[in-house]
């Protein structure tokens, strides 16, 4: 039976209950400090469960953005500046407070459930006939809503063997 798109949410969270969640991070913008530039952090602002390309907060439904582990800041050498970049926004969560190795999503974006149940889409989200619906992949097509979530917190609850 398929529920409204804010049911199908309700739901999943109260499933959802006690399984492991993920941090959420902010950037901030490079602040100058006596005409000093400080390095830019990236700051904790919540947390929530990481269901594939959604991101369930307890008042919220997110789509993911980029998915990084915070480093400390080491100096390496590297051949592709994507690399290099990618170390940087490492490094600032870390200097934003994130433990080291602690896996922090940045860049998300806030979706408009409200907009979904009027038949607009939001991010990865639709309605497909009148059914809630999520794209799972940009090459990927619609798949029922709770269909989706069901098996992504399945995966949450019993990652399969070896994944880490």
């Amino acid at each position: 039976m398929t529920g409204s798109v804010h049911d199908v949410f309700t739901d999943a969270r109260r499933r959802l209950a006690g399984a492991p969640r993920e941090r959420l991070g902010s950037p901030l913008t490079v602040r100058r400090v006596l005409g000093f530039a400080r390095a830019p952090r990236v700051t904790p602002v919540g947390d929530g469960w990481h269901l594939g390309v959604l991101l369930v907060t307890d008042d919220a439904v997110l789509a993911i953005g980029e998915i990084v582990r915070a480093r400390q800041e080491v100096r390496r050498g590297y051949t592709a500046q994507s690399q290099r970049e990618r170390a940087e926004r490492q490094a600032a969560a870390f200097r934003g407070g994130f433990a080291e190795g602690e896996v922090v999503h940045i860049g998300w974006r806030m979706l408009d459930l409200d907009a979904v149940a009027r038949g607009e889409a939001s991010g990865p989200l639709a309605m497909r006939d009148g059914v809630p619906s999520v794209r799972w992949s940009a090459a990927g097509g619609y798949r029922p809503l709770e269909d989706y979530l069901a098996e992504r917190i399945e995966l949450l609850r019993q990652p399969p063997q070896g994944a880490s």
